[in-house]
């Protein structure tokens, strides 16, 4: 069955690629559905269009740290999907003697997007958002509250609310498509502002925050990982 099933994504890579939406290679693992998921190495991978009026995406991946989609969601407003690699945690801020992780990425020039972590705490209470890159019409929820550096890099920070759980968004002053981030002081930093106390963070997720990319964009993943203990 395990040969079987490999077999079968392989060659749903190999369509995909056919078709312009995957590498120039045959991928491990591929899917164009839209709530795909894959295990490996102690991460999930999830496609995840999640926002109204999304157009197709597809999914491959070589392993947790090689991946990436290609997405033709259409030139309006609103988030349409959040692929990523997810890891989950489950230590107590208090506890946590290390949170980290790193990435490169190649991404496009054009469309509207951000290469984000969305960190997840006390379950989905609190969520944490690290933009590293942002193009296009995109911006994070709630009010600017300061600059600060912490956890390796300098970031706008906001405040806000979705309507169902608190989001801080740290975005970078400047773009970048890679980079190593300390995780456990960016948390840190938010708890010495009184804006949570003794969390639990729950869940690391990286990944790409599309809006549009009308015409079909390549997000690739080159290296990623995420640590935390």
């Amino acid at each position: 069955m395990r040969l079987l099933r490999y077999a079968l994504s392989a060659l749903v890579a190999a369509l995909l690629i056919a078709v312009g939406q995957a590498p120039a290679r045959a991928a491990v693992w591929g899917s164009s559905d839209q709530w795909a998921t894959w295990n490996n190495g102690g991460y999930t991978l999830y496609n995840n269009i999640w926002g109204s009026g999304a157009g197709p995406q597809s999914i491959w991946a070589n392993s947790y740290s090689n991946w990436g989609v290609w997405a033709n969601h259409p030139n309006t407003g609103g988030v349409k999907s959040y692929p990523n690699a997810s890891k989950t945690v489950g230590i107590r801020l208090s506890s946590l003697a290390s949170a980290r992780s790193s990435f490169t990425v190649t991404v496009p020039s054009s469309g509207s997007y951000a290469t984000a972590y969305d960190i997840w705490a006390d379950g989905h209470t609190y969520e944490i958002m690290l933009w590293m890159n942002k193009t296009g019409a995109v911006g994070p929820l709630g009010s600017f509250q300061t600059t600060a550096t912490v956890g390796g890099h300098t970031w706008n920070v906001y405040n806000g609310s979705n309507g169902s759980n608190a989001v801080f968004s740290f975005v970078r002053t400047g773009n970048t498509s890679a980079g190593t981030v300390d995780i456990r002081a960016v948390l840190n930093w938010i708890r010495a502002r009184g804006w949570y106390g003794d969390v639990t963070l729950s869940t690391i997720q990286f990944g790409y925050e599309i809006t549009s990319s009308s015409g079909g964009l390549n997000f690739v993943t080159n290296s990623y990982s995420a640590s935390a203990s």
